[in-house]
């Protein structure tokens, strides 16, 4: 029972509130700890640097989800309204819901106001890509694609682990994650981000699959085209690197009717609707439908749970 009212107060405190500042972020200072760490790597082995990245990504689960759990443990049995109020809050920092709505309507503002410059700023910190040259159609498509694969990297994931593993769980997805979103990629973290990269792969595997289906769901209620959402995301999904990111992506870019194209890397979807700045709305609606059959299905599995262990 405590599980719903964690997930619950979890829930209330990111609707009211977002997310916190950077400095008293949890996930600001897993950033931190990953800057300091990467400093410290092998510069030149790859297979130094290899080993290293598996050390750094443990370490760094170490540090948060370890004392994370011996902390629950002891509010547990100390004081059931701190554990709930503590674990909430710590359930919150692992997942966002408003802040990646504010994400992407700060870039929709910046193409409202013609501010071309600073949209591209803003979208640099969405996507993993070089902005400065994007047009306000491409910065659209970065737009939708983000807010799609976030809907299950930072939505439908963590919450995914919560009830698996509960709020460590949470926590120590949260750290890949992250190592995941800083050194992931190939060129100058090839081999230090690989184990990371790998890693996220695994832990969003189910999730993103996920977040895909309820994509398609969620068309029933946004006025998105359901046959186009799943015949895309049947078709398309395999066309990005990530081998979770394109079942959201592609499953949007059906409902929505448009192509999602990262330049020289993948096109996502038909080109039948244009890419105009509504669709950032559009695809907003569509995460916070995604959210609310995901958080309903959430509180449905920890209420069977407590009904069979009660």
């Amino acid at each position: 029972m405590d599980n719903l009212f964690i997930l619950l107060l979890a829930l209330i405190i990111d609707l009211i509130f977002g997310d916190p500042p950077t400095s008293v972020h949890p996930v600001g200072w897993m950033g931190k700890l990953i800057s300091l760490l990467e400093k410290r790597a092998p510069k030149r082995s790859p297979n130094a640097r290899f080993a290293f990245g598996i050390v750094m990504v443990l370490f760094g689960v170490a540090v948060f989800a370890v004392p994370a759990f011996f902390l629950l443990e002891y509010l547990g049995e100390l004081h059931r309204i701190i554990y709930i109020i503590v674990g909430a809050l710590l359930l919150k920092s692992c997942f966002s819901i408003i802040g990646l709505r504010r994400f992407a309507l700060r870039v929709k503002n910046d193409l409202n106001d013609n501010n071309l410059k600073s949209a591209q700023i803003k979208t640099s910190a969405l996507v993993s890509r070089n902005t400065e040259n994007l047009t306000e159609p491409l910065i659209v498509a970065a737009t939708v694609e983000s807010v799609s694969e976030s809907t299950s990297d930072s939505i439908v994931a963590p919450l995914f682990w919560f009830l698996i593993l509960g709020i460590p769980g949470a926590v120590a997805y949260r750290v890949v994650n992250t190592f995941d979103s800083m050194i992931g990629y190939h060129g100058k973290y090839e081999h230090l981000g690989k184990f990371a990269a790998r890693i996220d792969d695994v832990l969003n595997f189910i999730p993103a699959r996920l977040t895909g289906l309820m994509i398609v769901m969620a068309t029933f209620f946004s006025r998105g085209n359901t046959a186009a959402a799943w015949r895309i995301m049947v078709r398309d999904h395999s066309k990005t690197e990530s081998p979770n990111a394109g079942w959201p992506m592609s499953a949007v870019a059906g409902a929505l009717g448009v192509l999602l194209e990262k330049v020289g890397h993948y096109k996502l979807g038909e080109t039948n609707g244009a890419l105009s700045i509504q669709k950032i709305d559009a695809v907003l609606f569509i995460m916070y439908i995604v959210t609310a059959i995901w958080i309903l299905l959430c509180f449905t599995v920890e209420g069977v749970r407590f009904a069979l262990t009660s």
